[in-house]
């Protein structure tokens, strides 16, 4: 049986994604240096969401951060989550920063230590088993 992974696993994940993420927005910005403001915003937003869905939605069903700490994310019988799912996650879990991440503090209080994301999205993540 697969444990569901706490806090700490997903949080130095999120760490992990975060800086992958700085390093693609310093390289957008590179590249694109003479661009449109509303379009090199639009396009790191883009970058950001392939990055978390077309991850979390392959066959991996993880982005680098969670990979590094041995996590996945499936749909609340252990399969693969598809595109929607991720993309439902993914804005989701921008709204579960607000106020002051308590989407993610839910996590604490669920019994699949679910955020709000996970919740409405359907979704759990679990420590992969070796």
């Amino acid at each position: 049986m697969q444990s569901y992974s706490g806090i700490s696993r997903r949080l130095i994940a999120s760490i992990i994604d975060i800086s992958v993420i700085v390093f693609l927005f310093m390289f957008l910005e590179l590249i694109t240096e003479n661009m449109d403001e509303t379009l090199f915003y639009t396009l790191f937003f883009l970058t950001i969401w392939a990055y978390f869905v077309l991850q979390e939605s392959s066959t991996l069903k993880s982005t680098v951060g969670k990979q590094a700490v041995n996590i996945i994310v499936t749909d609340l019988n252990g399969n693969r989550i598809s595109i929607t799912q991720a993309t439902k996650r993914f804005i989701l879990k921008i709204l579960a920063v607000i106020p002051f991440f308590v989407g993610f503090l839910l996590i604490l209080f669920t019994s699949k230590k679910q955020a709000f994301h996970d919740i409405i999205a359907k979704t759990v993540v679990f420590v992969q088993e070796d």
